[in-house]
């Protein structure tokens, strides 16, 4: 019994041991850049020259970087008139940082596929973190007929006062939009 006992009690002495990794350098880094731009709007322009984004590239594209802590960064994205987009970034339990895509209907209710995104998967840099489609979203994409996008990879840059970058990759698709942080807009 008394076995048993010290077991028990060194058990939990060992899981108080297990925290939660810390957040890599370069993303805090990440995390300070995009929230020295809380409360800002920026205007973006479609870069890459694919057909898929012949909209987006006609559309203002405008982002406002708000609702900000060291934790999570919410980030609306309008296209032309269509207000549904939001990309929240924020830390995960596994110390590094997640992009989520979350889609609105005017009133406000998650709008057909609704948030998916990826973790990142290294450290990435103060400047650039990269977020492969995570498990969640692979599920999601396959149940809403868009399976093409099981492989897909974001990425988002913070270049202080010269771009924010928003990136799209997988095979046969690249889509990137560049918003010019020298000039923050009203609206």
């Amino acid at each position: 019994m008394k076995q048993i006992a010290l077991l028990a009690t060194a058990a939990i002495a060992l899981s108080a041991c297990a925290t939660v990794p810390a957040p890599a350098p370069q993303q805090d880094a990440f995390m300070a850049n995009l929230n020295a731009l809380c409360g800002q709007r920026f205007e973006g322009r479609v870069v890459t020259t694919q057909a898929a984004d012949a909209d987006f590239a006609r559309s203002r594209l405008l982002m406002h970087v708000r609702d900000c802590s060291a934790d999570e960064v919410r980030i609306p994205f309008w296209v032309g008139e269509d207000k549904s987009r939001t990309w929240v970034i924020s830390r995960n339990e596994e110390g590094g940082l997640t992009l989520k895509h979350d889609h609105r209907d005017p009133e406000g209710n998650p709008d057909g596929l609704h948030w998916y995104g990826g973790d990142t998967a290294s450290a990435g840099t103060a400047n650039r973190q990269e977020f492969p489609v995570d498990e969640f979203s692979i599920e999601l994409f396959n149940a809403g007929n868009a399976s093409v996008s099981t492989t897909n990879v974001w990425a988002v840059e913070v270049h202080p006062g010269r771009i924010y970058a928003y990136e799209l990759r997988r095979e046969n698709r690249h889509l990137r939009v560049e918003f010019d942080l020298t000039r923050p807009v009203a609206e």
